[in-house]
This record gives C-alpha cells, structure tokens and sequence, in this order.
C-alpha cells in the first residue's frame, strides 16, 4: 500500500514539475494542479495509512489513540483541496484575461 502511494505521489510531483516548466500558461495551470495533488497525497499520508480499522470507538470501548489515524492531516487536506480548487479557478480567469490581452497563451507572452 505505502509503495504505490509512494509511486502514485512521485509520479503526479514528476508529471506536475514536467508540465510547470512547459511554454503555454494551461500546461502551467494543469501542473500547478498536479503538484498540488501531491503534496495533498503526501500531507494525507502523514496521518497514518490504516487498513480495515474502525474509524470511531464502539459503545464502551476503551480506545488506543495509537490505533487510530490523525485527524489533523485530514482536515488540512480537506482544507487545501477547498483552496485549490478556488486557486485554479482564479489561474484560469487571469489565463483567459492575458489570453485576451496578448492573443497568445506563452507564459512570457510571445511566440516563439
């Protein structure tokens, strides 16, 4: 489980690093979304992967803390992904405002 969480996390900061460094603003736009993926995987697997375990104590359980999953990392993802999402949309309208402005989509703003 944690080798292709691993994997899956490398793979989206590769592709997301690959893709930020392209010349057109949406590749920029799609690859600051796929970095922003990972580093949500990587905070979300802080907390502890658990397989198969109760998620909250049955009545009248005593409960071992280091039996459960962190709570904190998950509600920072949870947070993060609300951010990015509002991120990405303001990334898209500045795209479409300098799109209109320049007429091209080249992050310096000029064809090659």
């Amino acid at each position: 489980m944690e080798l292709v969480l691993a994997a899956g996390i490398g793979v989206l900061a590769a592709s997301g690093v690959w893709l930020v460094l392209r010349p057109r603003t949406y590749q920029l736009i799609i690859g600051l979304a796929l970095l922003s993926y990972a580093v949500n995987l990587f905070i979300f697997a802080m907390g502890r992967l658990r397989v198969d375990a109760a998620p909250i104590l049955r009545p009248g359980e005593v409960g071992d803390p280091a039996a459960f999953a962190d709570p904190l990392p998950q509600a920072l993802v949870l947070t993060a992904i609300v951010i990015g999402f509002a991120m990405t949309a303001l990334y898209l309208v500045v795209l479409l405002a300098s799109r209109g402005l320049t007429g091209t989509d080249h992050v310096d703003g000029r064809d090659e």
